[in-house]
């Protein structure tokens, strides 16, 4: 699958949200680095300023690993649970992080974030080992939570977590 990134530079736009695409597989990997799961929507990207605007989608029982990236972001929840730095984080909430480590990120329920990325990339850098050995903080609300921990955490223990793994 190929990446589908918006060609846009400095330009207005305004778009519904059901006019872009979901890309998940390979694409998302692809622009976040991250295991296997999640899914990206590009709103825009602008080389010049090194900025990236988009929508992610963690399924029930996602957890992101501790990481770093060549950039800074800005977060907003926008569905759904983002559990870190000791903090539930529900709709409307709000995470910075920068170039250095920081994370995991639980989403026992799954979640829905809207994220601004600013510099040379969104490749996330982690530690495979550390991330397998992760155990869940946070617990699930929802039945499709509850399943999703067990089927991610079963995931972790088994090895089947790599970005390229799907």
């Amino acid at each position: 699958m190929s990446v589908s990134v918006p060609d846009l530079v400095h330009e207005f736009v305004a778009l519904h949200d059901d006019e872009v695409e979901w890309q998940a597989g390979e694409g998302a990997n692809e622009i976040l680095a991250l295991p296997a799961g999640v899914q990206v929507k590009i709103f825009n990207y602008d080389a010049a300023m090194q900025r990236v605007d988009m929508k992610v989608r963690f399924p029930p029982g996602y957890v992101e690993p501790e990481h770093s990236h060549k950039s800074w972001h800005s977060i907003v929840v926008l569905a759904g649970r983002m559990c870190v730095a000791g903090k539930d984080l529900r709709p409307g909430d709000y995470v910075f992080g920068g170039n250095t480590p920081h994370g995991p990120y639980e989403y026992p329920d799954g979640c829905e974030v809207f994220i601004v990325f600013m510099g040379e990339g969104t490749q996330h850098e982690w530690d495979e080992d550390k991330h397998l050995a992760h155990e869940n903080s946070w617990e699930a609300e929802t039945d499709a939570g509850k399943d999703g921990v067990a089927k991610q955490a079963a995931a972790r223990s088994g090895g089947k977590v790599s970005a390229d793994s799907e």
